[in-house]
């Protein structure tokens, strides 16, 4: 039973991030070990939807270590846990629950070493600024606990370099770029503290290359000059090498749609909220107006996209077929599929 819940929501959730973005590029997904433990480690943006590209887009099921915040309500923490989430505990959420973590780190560590496959964002939290952040000890801890309890397990560290070219838009393009694993034995722990320092220093170099890195002295600076320059940020090598070369090697984005493209994506997205008026309007009157941080938007839209949208159409459908006839109820699916594709995909 827990199988098919985790197939069904992995195929919803791939059909409603299809809708949701422009283009998903993944890149090097056949890196991935599929019959060994991993330990996947992104850079951290975009909250929930970076774990939900990385849970539907790496070709195997994957456990999530979740701030614990969200697991607040019983219906919602049980949902959560279904859906291989697990809380972790920070400093904020209070000194006596930080004893909680030695569970669910000893818990992970179990879970590596039966060949599964777990997800953390070693950033220890979101920013939409483009640089890698320092990387916190918590993912080389569960490494070394894993390697200590379990000391035949040879782990494979991925990093995965998440791409956004607007990551607050709806209908942006990403690129998720996997990169080289990196395989730890119980050989790393004849020096524990000298190897925790390497770790952290491939990870995050692989990190640097995997995404676009801009320093941050005079960062404001060269973000400006980037996007002056009209660069394609779902190409991180590409943006990387423009930083380097004092913003003298720059490529630059192809040239914007014609006028006629742009008016059918404007028109479409316009009729795509008439038709959508109700979950629009609790979007933008409700949901949104509560967003205290930025880096919440696009969770929160996709999140109404794939719950109130659906469940909106459902019921325009339902009184369409009782009070008219089955053709209008599928008339009016058919119009908000083709009007959501037109609106996202031009």
């Amino acid at each position: 039973m827990k199988q098919l819940w985790l197939y069904s929501m992995r195929a919803y959730l791939r059909l409603g991030l299809f809708f949701y973005f422009k283009k998903i590029k993944v890149v090097n997904a056949n890196r991935t070990p599929k019959n060994e433990p991993v330990l996947f480690l992104g850079n951290h943006q975009n909250a929930l939807l970076d774990a939900l590209l990385i849970a539907t887009k790496n070709g195997r099921f994957t456990y999530f270590l979740t701030r614990a915040s969200v697991f607040s309500k019983p219906i919602i923490s049980k949902i959560l846990k279904n859906s291989l989430m697990l809380p972790v505990y920070r400093v904020r959420d209070g000194w006596s629950n930080l004893a909680k973590n030695k569970v669910i780190f000893s818990e992970s560590s179990q879970l590596l070493s039966e060949n599964n496959a777990i997800a953390i964002f070693p950033e220890g939290n979101h920013n939409l600024k483009r640089t890698v952040r320092p990387l916190s000890k918590g993912f080389t801890r569960i490494v070394f606990e894993t390697l200590e309890s379990y000391p035949n397990t040879k782990l494979q560290l991925v990093p995965v370099g998440l791409n956004f070219m607007d990551a607050t838009k709806f209908g942006d393009s990403i690129t998720m770029i996997f990169g080289t694993p990196i395989e730890v034995s119980k050989e790393f722990l004849s020096d524990k503290h000298q190897n925790v320092l390497q770790l952290k220093e491939l990870v995050s170099s692989q990190l640097r290359q995997l995404t676009t890195h801009i320093e941050s002295e005079n960062y404001d600076e060269k973000l400006k000059k980037l996007e002056d320059l009209n660069v394609d940020f779902t190409k991180p090598n590409d943006v990387n090498n423009c930083i380097k070369s004092g913003f003298e090697n720059c490529k630059t984005k192809k040239q914007n749609q014609k006028s006629v493209l742009r008016l059918i994506k404007t028109t479409s997205r316009f009729l795509l909220i008439i038709n959508l008026f109700v979950p629009y309007l609790i979007w933008k009157k409700v949901v949104q107006a509560k967003i205290k941080d930025i880096e919440f938007i696009s969770t929160f839209r996709f999140a109404v996209a794939i719950t109130l949208a659906p469940i909106f159409i459902i019921m325009v459908m339902l009184i369409l077929g009782f009070m008219f006839h089955l053709q209008f109820a599928l008339l009016y699916f058919l119009n908000v599929i083709v009007l959501a594709l037109l609106s996202v995909k031009l």
